[in-house]
């Protein structure tokens, strides 16, 4: 579906960089700052995570997600803050949060929320915070439901401003066991893991008019946003056939003119884990008519998977591809999968 929602401000805090700008910059330069942590596997070496530089090691939970979500929260308070505090009716935010899982409980997630709206309220913006998604696809669904939101507007007194934030971290001892006891680690003997990540992104958009009334900056046009299910998951003895991608991404770009308005840059969150793969390989056979070419960045190499961050930091590192001239084109599709089968997609345009 059509959106009408534009990209006037990032954040984000990764292991590569503290800031939006410096984090793609690194993803360019192909930086990894993968390493060894403090966390022994079964065989006695130390695990390999993406790791916060800044964060005690220590640190589990809540405890590391809220000082990357608060720094992405500052640093859209310092682009867009004061246009926020102007709004009469405040902002939604639409946070993207892991799914539940071992190490991260449905308490962890209200808390964020919770804190969200605190932290904005101390600097003067009103919102309402909700978790609109789990997950790698939870902020792609968010920005579908921030779409939905606009199209289906009746006589609202403003144009509405959505605040898309999306925040990982697999770096407790009961979620990196978890995934040691699924064979989902990428250590020795185990060639179907993943290399676990942590971060924080997030995003503000809004419509055209009133982007130009807050004067704020345009950095991307969000041009179309889809969500499907996927109904074979990871644990299905088949794998996906990549039907929910595909319906995500169709979903996507049904009021784009494919070939013709095809992205010339795909970003998805392949992480290593076979499933991930096969499921681009048959989407690739059904949806190469969005796409230019089967070429795709997978950063996850170099600040590991970072989960419910996926998709803000993907969305990021396009509009820093557009701003500084790199981009293949002036179009980009951001694509993602969560454990759930949840699938979303999100094509981007140059302003």
């Amino acid at each position: 579906m059509t959106t009408g929602l534009e990209l006037v401000a990032i954040g984000a805090r990764t292991p590569v960089g503290l800031t939006a700008e410096t984090s793609a910059a690194a993803v360019r330069a192909g930086i990894s700052r993968l390493s060894e942590f403090s966390f022994i596997a079964a065989n006695g070496e130390p695990i390999v995570l993406g790791t916060d530089p800044r964060l005690d090691h220590r640190a589990q939970g809540r405890a590391r997600m809220w000082p990357m979500l608060q720094a992405v929260l500052d640093q859209l308070l310092h682009t867009a803050g004061a246009a926020l505090a102007r709004l009469r009716f405040g902002c939604d935010v639409f946070l993207a949060v892991p799914e539940t899982r071992p190490g991260f409980p449905e308490a962890e997630a209200q808390w964020l929320c919770q804190a969200t709206q605190s932290h904005l309220g101390s600097h003067g913006v009103a919102s309402r915070v909700a978790i609109a998604g789990r997950g790698h696809a939870g902020a792609l669904a968010a920005i579908h439901q921030a779409a939905q939101r606009v199209t289906q507007r009746r006589a609202q007194p403003e144009d509405p401003v959505f605040v898309i934030l999306g925040v990982e971290s697999h770096h407790h001892p009961e979620t990196l066991l978890w995934l040691e006891n699924e064979q989902r680690l990428a250590v020795e003997g185990c060639p179907n893991g993943f290399t676990p990540g942590e971060a924080a992104g997030g995003l503000v958009l809004t419509t055209k008019g009133l982007r130009s009334a807050l004067g704020l900056p345009c950095l991307a046009v969000v041009t179309g946003a889809g969500v499907a299910q996927e109904p074979l998951l990871r644990t299905s003895e088949t794998g996906s056939f990549g039907v929910g991608m595909h319906e995500a991404v169709a979903r996507a770009g049904s009021g784009l003119s494919l070939p013709a308005d095809a992205a010339d840059t795909v970003y998805c969150d392949i992480n290593g884990e076979r499933y991930r793969s096969e499921e681009w390989g048959f989407f690739a056979m059904r949806g190469f008519r969005a796409m230019r070419s089967l070429e795709y960045l997978a950063p996850s190499d170099c600040w590991g998977d970072v989960g419910a961050a996926f998709g803000p930091l993907a969305i990021i590192l396009a509009t820093q591809a557009f701003a500084r001239g790199y981009a293949a084109g002036p179009r980009a599709l951001v694509m993602a999968g969560s454990e759930s089968g949840l699938r979303g997609a999100v094509f981007l345009q140059s302003p």
